[in-house]
C-alpha cells in the first residue's frame, strides 16, 4: 500500500484529504456534540446539495456552491431562530427539504445527460480533485486558527453559557462563528464521506472521545485521532474493493463507538464492585 501512495496521485490526495478532514471534524465535531447542534449540522449539510446542483449547472465548482449555500443555511436559519423563537426545528427541516429539491431542480434542468452526483452525496475519498484539496486545506487553516484564537471562549461557552453572557462575553457572535465553521467543515467532508453521511463524521469520532474523557482539548485531540482512523481504514478498503469509502468510514466508526461503550461500561462495573 505504502508503494502505492507513493506510485499514484490520486492515493497521495486521498491521504492528505484524510488528515485534514480528520482535523476540522474532530474540531468541530467536539463543539458541534457538546453544543447538541448536530441536526442543524445535518440541516446545513443537505442544503448544500442546492449548492452542488447549481454549480454543475451554471459550470463552476461544485463545492464553492457547497460553500455559498452552507453558509447562507447557517447564518440564515440563525437569524430567522433569533427573531422567532421556538422555531429551530422547523427551521432546520425548511433549509434542509429546500437545499435538497433545488439540488434534484438544478441538475434535472442540466442539458442532455446528469452529472453523477453520487460522490457528493455518499462521498468518495478517491476522487478528490487538486481544486478540492486547495480548498480542504484553506477550510482547515481557517478553523485551526479560530479554535486556537478562541478556545478559552469556546469553553466557556460550551460548558457555562450563562455565566459568559453575565461577563458580557459577544455570545451571539461566538455563535455566528460556530456556525460558519460548521458550514465550512461540511464542505470539507462531502468529497470524502457525502452529504448524507456528513453527520456521522462529525458525531462518531466526537462521541467515541465523549466516552474517555471530560476535558475539553483531550477530546478534540482523540476525536482528530478517531477521526483519522476511520478515514485511513476507509481509504484502504475503498481502494481495495472499491467499496463506497464513505459508507466504510461510517460503519467502522459505529463499530469503534459500540467497543468503546461497552469496555467503558464494564471497566465502570468492575470499578464499583472493587469499591465494594
Amino acid at each position: 500500500m505504502i508503494q502505492d501512495i507513493l506510485k499514484y496521485q490520486y492515493l497521495q490526495y486521498a491521504l492528505i484529504t484524510s488528515v485534514l478532514v480528520s482535523l476540522v471534524a474532530g474540531l468541530i465535531g467536539v463543539i458541534i456534540v457538546e453544543k447538541k447542534q448536530v441536526m442543524l449540522t445535518g440541516g446545513i449539510a443537505h442544503t448544500s446539495y442546492g449548492g452542488v446542483g447549481l454549480g454543475y449547472l451554471l459550470g463552476f465548482e461544485p463545492l464553492l456552491g457547497a460553500f455559498i449555500f452552507a453558509v447562507t443555511a447557517a447564518l440564515g436559519s440563525n437569524l430567522i431562530k433569533n427573531r422567532m423563537t421556538g422555531v429551530s426545528d422547523v427551521i432546520i427541516a425548511i433549509f434542509w427539504s429546500l437545499g435538497m429539491s433545488l439540488g434534484i431542480l438544478f441538475i434535472g434542468l442540466i442539458p442532455g445527460y446528469p452529472p453523477d452526483v453520487t460522490s457528493y452525496l455518499f462521498g468518495n475519498i478517491l476522487s478528490v480533485t487538486t481544486l478540492n484539496l486547495v480548498l480542504m486545506a484553506i477550510i482547515t487553516l481557517i478553523v485551526l486558527i479560530v479554535i486556537v484564537v478562541f478556545f478559552q471562549d469556546w469553553r466557556a461557552h460550551l460548558f457555562d453559557p450563562e455565566f459568559t453572557t453575565i461577563r458580557g462575553k459577544r455570545t451571539k457572535l461566538m455563535e455566528n462563528i460556530l456556525l460558519f465553521l460548521i458550514a465550512i467543515t461540511v464542505v470539507a467532508l462531502i468529497r470524502v464521506v457525502g452529504i448524507i453521511l456528513v453527520i456521522a463524521l462529525l458525531s462518531i469520532p466526537a462521541a467515541t472521545a465523549s466516552l474517555l474523557t471530560r476535558k475539553l482539548h483531550l477530546r478534540m485531540i482523540l476525536a482528530v485521532l478517531f477521526g483519522l482512523m476511520f478515514t485511513i481504514f476507509g481509504l484502504f478498503i475503498s481502494a481495495y474493493t472499491m467499496l463506497s469509502s464513505g459508507a466504510v468510514i461510517v460503519i467502522f466508526g459505529f463499530a469503534v463507538y459500540i467497543i468503546t461503550y461497552l469496555g467503558t461500561r464494564y471497566l465502570i462495573r468492575v470499578k464499583k464492585v472493587e469499591a465494594v
